[in-house]
Formats: C-alpha cells, sequence, structure tokens
C-alpha cells in the first residue's frame, strides 16, 4: 500500500475502528487490522471523512474589502460597490486573491469546489482567466469547477450572453444565472436553460434572494428541469423568500422542487448577513431551512459562497463551521438533523455536484479529511478542526492537534 491510515472511525460507525488502505491515489481496503505493509500514519481514533465539498463560492470577488467603501450589507449597495471595483479585475489580480481563498480552503479539508464566476462587458473574460489557471495550478490538492453567470443581468446587460459562451467554450462546466437582477428575469432563465442545452452542462442559479414570498422563480426553474429533462443537473442558492414563506408554501415548494429534481444550497452565512436590514427591530435570520427540505426529498448543501467581500465581510472557508452556524440560525437540535448538517457538506454536496468517485468504500478516490473528533456529530457539535486532508492519497495539509500543557 501506498499509505494506511490506522485507527480510523467512519462517519456511520464511531465506535468501530477501522486501517483505511490506499493505493495509485484510491481507497484500496478498508478493514479491521488491515494486513497489509507501506507508510502509515496512526489517527488514534479520529474521524475520516470524505473530502469537504464547496458547491456555492465566490473565487473571483473573494478578499476585495479594502477596495470597496459600502459595508452596510445591503444587497443592492454589494452588487453596485463590486460592479465598481471589478472594472480593474486583471487575470493576475483575481489569480492571487482567489490564491488566497483557495488555500484557505484546503487548510479546512475541502477536495471539490464550484466556484461561481461573472461575466460582463464590464469585467469581460479576466476573472475568468485568473481562475482558470487556479484550476490548474492546484490540481493537486482541489477539483475546481467554473459555473459562469450574470451578476448584474443578462438580457438587460447586452454582450453578457456572448461572454457566457465563450466561457462556456473555454472550459467552464456549469452555467449560471442571477434573475432577481434581470429586467426580464423568466427570459433569463430561459436563455440559461439554452446555454446549458447547447454545452450539455449543468445549471446553478442564484435565485428568490429576497424576503417576499408571494411569488417565486423556482417554480419556474422547476418547470423547465422537467421540461428539458434536467433534474439531477439543477441547482439553485440562497432561496431566501421560504425562510420567510408560510407552512403551506414552505411545503408546496419543497415537493415541487423534489419532485423537479431540483437541489437547493443554503449560504448561512451571507444569508444571514444580508436579510433582515430592513427591520427596526426583531430583525429576521433569513435563512432557508435545508434541514426540512430534506424530509420531503429535496437534496441540499450549504456552502461559504462570500468571502471577505460586501456581501460577506468575514470568512475562514470552514464547511464545519458553516454546518454549525446554519444549525444555530435554524435551530437544529435533533442529532439526526445535527449528522445531515454534516452530510450537506460532503455526501450531499457531491450528489449536487454530480461528483464521480467520491465516497468511503473501495475503489473510491482518496479525497479525504481527518478531523480531531470521533464522529459527524461531534464535527458540527464542538466545531471539530481539520488535522489532515489527502487528495488522490497524498496529503496535502496538516495542522498539529492542539494539547494542554499542565505544570509538572
Amino acid at each position: 500500500m501506498d499509505l494506511i491510515l490506522r485507527d480510523a472511525r467512519l462517519p456511520g460507525d464511531a465506535a468501530t475502528s477501522v486501517d483505511i488502505g490506499i493505493e495509485d491515489g484510491k481507497i484500496a481496503a478498508i478493514a479491521t487490522d488491515l494486513a497489509a505493509e507501506g507508510e502509515t500514519l496512526d489517527l488514534g481514533g479520529r474521524l475520516v471523512t470524505p473530502g469537504f465539498v464547496e458547491t456555492h463560492i465566490h473565487l473571483d470577488k473573494s478578499c476585495i474589502l479594502d477596495r470597496c467603501s459600502d459595508q452596510g450589507g445591503d444587497i443592492t449597495g454589494a452588487i453596485a460597490e463590486v460592479a465598481r471595483a471589478k472594472g480593474s479585475f486583471t487575470p493576475e489580480d483575481v489569480y492571487a486573491r482567489g490564491r488566497r481563498t483557495v488555500e484557505k480552503c484546503i487548510l479546512q479539508g475541502t477536495t471539490h469546489m464550484r466556484t461561481q464566476l461573472e461575466v460582463d462587458p464590464v469585467v469581460g473574460l479576466r476573472g475568468f482567466e485568473g481562475v482558470l489557471q487556479l484550476v490548474d495550478d492546484y490540481r493537486w490538492a482541489i477539483d475546481i469547477e467554473i459555473c459562469v453567470f450574470p451578476q448584474e443581468g443578462l438580457l438587460n446587460n447586452p454582450g453578457t450572453e456572448e461572454l457566457m459562451v465563450e466561457a462556456m467554450r473555454r472550459g467552464a462546466r456549469v452555467v449560471g444565472g442571477a434573475p432577481y437582477t434581470d429586467s426580464d428575469p423568466h427570459g433569463q432563465i430561459d436563455r440559461v436553460f439554452a446555454i446549458a442545452r447547447e454545452f450539455d452542462a449543468d445549471i446553478d442559479m442564484h435565485l428568490d434572494l429576497s424576503n417576499d414570498p408571494t411569488t417565486l422563480d423556482l417554480d419556474y426553474v422547476c418547470e423547465l428541469a422537467e421540461r428539458y429533462g434536467r433534474g439531477g443537473r439543477t441547482a439553485i442558492g440562497h432561496v431566501t423568500k421560504l425562510a420567510y414563506a408560510g407552512p403551506e408554501t414552505f411545503a408546496d415548494a419543497a415537493r415541487r422542487l423534489a419532485d423537479a429534481g431540483v437541489a437547493l444550497t443554503v449560504l448561512p452565512s451571507t444569508d444571514l448577513f444580508l436579510m433582515g436590514r430592513d427591520q427596526a427591530c426583531g430583525q429576521s435570520r433569513g435563512v432557508t431551512h435545508a434541514h426540512r427540505l430534506l424530509g420531503y426529498g429535496v437534496n441540499c448543501s450549504l456552502s461559504t459562497n462570500n468571502v471577505l467581500n460586501p456581501f460577506t465581510p468575514f470568512g475562514d472557508c470552514s464547511l464545519v463551521r458553516m454546518a454549525n452556524l446554519n444549525a444555530n440560525i435554524c435551530h437544529v437540535g435533533a442529532a439526526h438533523d445535527v449528522v445531515e448538517c454534516f452530510n450537506m457538506v460532503t455526501t450531499r454536496a457531491a450528489r449536487l455536484m454530480n461528483i464521480d468517485g467520491y465516497g468511503l468504500e473501495a475503489g473510491m478516490a482518496a479525497d479525504l479529511a481527518v478531523l480531531d473528533c470521533d464522529s459527524p456529530y461531534a464535527a458540527v457539535s464542538e466545531l471539530a478542526p481539520v488535522l489532515y486532508a489527502f487528495k488522490r492519497g497524498r496529503r496535502t495539509m496538516t495542522r498539529p492537534a492542539a494539547q494542554i500543557h499542565r505544570p509538572a
């Protein structure tokens, strides 16, 4: 074996110690007292999980607080500030800032990522070029796929669609949208589905980002997903409107999403920061209850979204922290729901992105993280740090476990 992880705990069984044998970048065997030779790492009963999956992050506009003046958190103001700042983006600038964020993700055990990326006549493809270089340079530690989308509208912003198509031709693998900024929201959704069909690409759209649930664009997205056979290949993000929906509206939307096979990503940090600012007191949380959607059969993930920019002026790229934050915001207390918060940054997130070879079974890619705890419940409830991460069997990071130095 190339590497043997001894005395590991798997997510489904904290009581049983197993050994994990890794060879040629894949999991070769998982067994108790594995009879094998090779480099050995004793984990001391710690949790091994498939690497964390970041389904929705913005590398191109991360780490720009130093060039933005409006940090009030208003959605309109944040969009305007980024629109102003991105006029000066260069591929080199995007690469340097994105690199900071990617390396934070690696240090938090993330092995797969879908980054949202803006194109329009102001920024052109400069952001795309910078991130495309990151994809190549960090392949040793993380698989990054690009979702290209129009932040400031498509039909109302001539030249944007041509840039999206060019980015798809040059390597973007997912097409997205932000219909709430368009003069014709449903027209934008139509065009996004058309581009997806042209390139046989998955879809991942920013959607229903407000506090008014009286109209939901998710209904139209579900309609097109069914019409064009895109169930299982369509995801939507934010959907804060469901945080304000009554029980009947919530249940109807959940059933609609489940029937159409449309997945949903909740962005706890950004949605909490942006929502409820129009209320003088009793401010709402504005974060959709993903764990309730799971009960209707909707696949959900939790993700970071923005890092150190006007949309979210915070972020260490820890998906364990995001799972814990979500559990706090949404009053998640039942043990199985806490574990589902962990699943929404691992197995459920991988399913949303249709990642092949992901999991803890023989033959799967050895994309792994080791946490300083023995179970997913402990990981989320105690914010357990990541001690090791592996990409295709090669160790990519190490964090020494904390020690208490008692007096002699």
